[in-house]
């Protein structure tokens, strides 16, 4: 196995050059879904590689429930430095564990509270207009989903752009944006070298919601309007900053200046001389070394571990 088992933990550092690159050069929905996936892989392989090392730890620990050949020479010898890794990965393990169930807790229990908050409530359809003196606006998905707008929000903005601001919204729950955003910062918190992901990924999920209202509403200049005056307005939504990854605006003047300038390109595989086609292709190598790193010390560890275990 040696120090392929710490490669996954360490790939992630690839994850700047790939997100700048991604919300860039890419259309923002290839963008959102590139950075997503990229995320839950690295994570999952750099998961992977904690537990095995994990395995080593626990069998070096007294009156463990392991078999007591996994505690041999040879199986200490798998890991390289496994007297410590295999110890500090166990309080490692604990510590994403606790972080992953924190992060989903306070997720529903948001999305719990607003759909509370809208029992009794008329709204127009998917829109539901709450009385409140604060400006806010979010998506909040559900079974339906419906998009939650402040009359304060609702008078900042002239009749027209309304319409810009529902489509934005409506976007973001067409698109499941906040399964997006959640296995993001779920990938963030197995492993924190991910972090930069998740802000481009915010960049990429308001981008492309930015696009479908400008086309929903035939006029870019006046979803870019809407897009800048809700931003000036905007206030935290009610419950603090747990439901951030529903309301996060992302970089308004990026936004409104992306908004003023021509439809970004909706192609496939960019060419591999392009800027576009370096932040596939960095992604794409990134992943494969993780996984494979992963899969090398898995099948590494697991033959070890048949070899020591007595039959």
């Amino acid at each position: 196995m040696g120090v392929f088992v710490y490669l996954p933990l360490v790939l992630p550092l690839t994850a700047l050059p790939i997100a700048r690159l991604a919300e860039q050069h890419l259309h923002p929905r290839r963008a959102a879904r590139l950075l997503t996936t990229v995320a839950v892989i690295l994570a999952t392989c750099s998961l992977v590689c904690l537990g095995l090392l994990v395995v080593v730890g626990t069998a070096q620990l007294p009156g463990n429930p392991l078999p007591d050949g996994w505690s041999d020479d040879e199986v200490r010898e798998a890991v390289p430095h496994d007297a410590f890794a295999g110890k500090a990965s166990i309080v490692a393990l604990v510590v994403v564990a606790a972080a992953c169930g924190y992060t989903v807790h306070r997720h529903y229990r948001f999305r719990a509270r607003a759909h509370r908050a809208l029992a009794g409530l008329r709204g127009d359809g998917d829109v539901a207009v709450l009385p409140d003196g604060v400006p806010y606006a979010y998506a909040l998905p559900g079974s339906p989903g419906r998009v939650m707008v402040s009359t304060a929000m609702l008078a900042s903005l002239e009749p027209a752009e309304h319409r810009a601001l529902f489509a934005h919204e409506r976007a973001h729950l067409a698109g499941r944006h906040h399964r997006l955003l959640l296995a993001t910062r779920l990938a963030g918190c197995v492993n924190p070298l991910l972090w930069p992901l998740l802000a481009a990924l915010v960049y990429s999920t308001e981008r492309w919601a930015d696009e479908e209202a400008a086309r929903v509403t035939g006029d870019r200049r006046l979803t870019a309007r809407a897009v800048g005056k809700a931003a000036l307005v905007a206030r935290p939504a009610p419950g603090g900053p747990a439901f951030a990854s529903f309301a996060a605006a992302g970089p308004v003047p990026r936004r409104v200046a992306a908004l003023l300038g021509p439809v970004p390109p909706d192609r496939g595989w960019p060419p591999a001389l392009t800027p576009a086609g370096a932040a596939a292709f960095v992604a794409a190598a990134g992943t494969t070394v993780s996984a494979l790193s992963a899969l090398n010390a898995a099948v590494a560890l697991f033959l070890v571990l048949e070899a020591a275990t007595p039959l």
